[in-house]
């Protein structure tokens, strides 16, 4: 969830750690702060809110030092206030620390430190592991890096972290366990560090990404070096960052929500590039080759992933139950872990995560692979945990996304869904030769397709005018666009703060519908495939009671549009491929209303983009 960034060097630290907070602070904005090293001092300064705040409080202060350490915090153990903010100081002020993660045993840690003597500034789980690595090293007489290796070994929990040391100056220390960190190599011995590799790809392309109990050692002057909490040394694996500079900007648009809304024709695209070939007739997802046969053969699919890539990962059941006829289970990577499931080494477990980082899916993973299970990833994020713990998987390549509330990673996990699906479809032959290459050139067709969609920005944005002040809204939806149906009733809530729910639009009348009335918007999504006439029974529903219908329909519907309030029009596709244009005037509708009650739609609330703690 925060955001960590440090950085050695010879250049002046400040502006760097400014300059990466604000990139990271998608992934939490209740506090920030930085510590720098300087004429033998470590000056901390943190503030509550957002980094503009930390810059306005540091204004005129001592902001010198070529190394220091930053973080911007989503709140977990203590409230969000000035002395819960990141860096935390050592009992001596000796020590400054940044963490991204949980101590699940800082309770007791706590209280034993305290019954020696220590005593604590902060509600936090992150100043009870300093006071810890500094006990350690006072009463073993060890140096600050063997004192670090003592004290992992002895927490429990997930961690990001970076140590500075005020008497070793030319030091930086990092981990991690189960949460992100890499390291960007620079020119003249100088490091880089963060959460992940939005803040460093100014400044370098060589990058090492940690894995678990693993600890880093930056010493002005020298290599990197590596070794985990057993005190085994590794060798640094140096990988090139993909990730382009203007990528992470907003380019000219208000906000990261609206300009990753209108990247998806090109995401989609992205999505696709490489593994269609239409002369040919065939599907090259080089990722899986070696497990395809694993898939085919597969008594099921488990589909583990949280939030947005949970809504994908349903979309994924209809593709590969339709097209593969493969059992699939969709499974909320939160729970899974605890329910004691029934796994075996004939199941494929597909595990979903725009970041690659996201706890309860990786600890997912962990379970099915111990109980044998085949593992396959679909993440955004190159280098991210996921691709490194899953047997094979397939990027999404939907490039950086910046807002909190997920648009093109959800049409492009879908993307890739599909490619699987018809892939393995076809390799099985659950699909005719003409039938695959009938939806093989429908999905090449989908990017212009949703280019044209968005075309209708100017009508979703009338409608959003017109409701924005509702308090409710329903969503419903059939078949393929039943998960559409509830990833726009999440997006509305995520960003806009009005309660929402989606449901199967044939549910509605066992429940839902006696929340109808004349102030009740309902979204349907009715396009001219999938159970087109049942789900205009639903309509016919919703009017005989007063309701405000806003209907997704296909270009040239004229029978919901006699009796809908409002109609969306998307362009004709197959069923199967209806989620990847169906999805975009939600999320439009959802952007507008937000911004039209003066939320902040790229950081709303109570939320971060990567959640990498339980």
């Amino acid at each position: 969830m925060c955001g960590i960034v440090a950085y050695i060097g010879d250049k002046q630290a400040y502006p760097i750690l400014i300059k990466g907070l604000q990139r990271l602070e998608y992934r939490g904005y209740d506090s920030s702060g930085v510590a720098l090293l300087s004429n033998n001092e470590i000056h901390l300064y943190k503030k509550q809110g957002k980094v503009v705040e930390l810059e306005n409080f540091a204004n005129g202060k001592d902001v010198s030092g070529s190394v220091g350490i930053g973080h911007t915090r989503w709140a977990t153990h203590g409230a969000p206030n000035d002395k819960n903010a990141h860096p935390h100081y050592s009992g001596s002020n000796k020590l400054a620390i940044i963490h991204n993660g949980i101590i699940e045993n800082y309770a007791s840690l706590k209280a034993e430190m305290i019954s020696r003597g220590h005593v604590f500034e902060s509600d936090t789980d992150t100043e009870v592991l300093i006071h810890l690595i500094e006990d350690i090293q006072e009463k073993t007489n060890v140096d600050l890096e063997e004192a670090v290796r003592i004290a992992l070994n002895e927490v429990i929990g997930a961690y990001a972290i970076v140590i500075m040391s005020k008497e070793n100056p030319d030091l930086l220390i990092a981990a991690k366990k189960s949460s992100p960190l890499v390291i960007g190599l620079g020119e003249k011995d100088e490091f880089f560090i963060a959460s992940d590799a939005t803040p460093i790809v100014e400044y370098t392309r060589n990058v090492v990404y940690l894995n678990d109990e693993e600890i880093a050692i930056m010493q002005r002057g020298e290599d990197l070096r590596l070794l985990n909490i057993k005190n085994q040394q590794k060798t640094p694996y140096i990988q090139e960052l993909e990730m382009q500079l203007e990528a992470i900007e907003k380019g000219g648009y208000d906000h990261f929500m609206i300009k990753e809304i209108y990247e998806q024709p090109q995401s989609i695209r992205n999505s696709m590039r490489g593994r269609i070939d239409l002369n040919k007739g065939i599907i090259s997802l080089g990722g899986i080759r070696e497990y395809e046969q694993k898939i085919i053969n597969a008594q099921r699919i488990i589909i583990v992933a949280c939030g947005t890539s949970w809504h994908a990962g349903l979309v994924g059941e209809y593709l590969f139950e339709d097209l593969a006829r493969i059992p699939v289970e969709v499974e909320y990577a939160s729970e899974f872990r605890y329910r004691n499931p029934i796994i075996n080494e004939n199941d494929v477990v597909i595990a979903i995560s725009q970041s690659g980082e996201t706890a309860d899916t990786l600890a997912a993973i962990k379970l099915a692979k111990e109980k044998g299970a085949t593992i396959i990833g679909i993440c955004n994020v190159v280098g991210s945990t996921i691709s490194r713990e899953t047997h094979a998987g397939s990027y999404t390549h939907a490039g950086p996304e910046i807002g909190v509330a997920s648009t093109k990673a959800f049409t492009a996990q879908v993307t890739v869904l599909s490619l699987m699906a018809l892939s393995i479809a076809h390799k099985k032959g659950t699909l005719s030769e003409s039938r695959f290459r009938e939806l093989l050139v429908e999905l090449d067709n989908i990017p212009n397709k949703v280019a044209h969609m968005l075309e209708s920005d100017k009508t979703i944005k009338y409608i959003s005018d017109i409701y924005k002040d509702a308090r409710n809204f329903l969503y419903l939806g059939r078949g393929y666009n039943f998960p559409v149906a509830l990833e726009g009733a999440l997006k509305l809530k995520e960003i806009s703060y009005i309660h929402a729910e989606g449901y199967p639009a044939a549910e509605m009348k066992h429940g839902p519908i006696a929340l109808i009335d004349e102030e009740m918007p309902v979204v349907v999504i009715a396009t001219k495939h999938g159970n087109y006439e049942k789900v205009v029974s639903n309509i016919e529903e919703v009017k005989a009671r007063n309701g405000k219908i806003i209907a997704i329909v296909t270009e040239g519907d004229t029978a919901v549009k006699a009796i809908a309030d409002h109609v969306i029009e998307v362009p004709e596709t197959e069923d199967a491929l209806s989620p990847l244009l169906t999805s975009i005037p939600l999320q439009l509708l959802s952007y507008h209303i937000a911004v039209m009650r003066g939320c902040n739609v790229d950081q709303p609330r109570n939320l971060a983009k990567s959640v990498t703690v339980e």
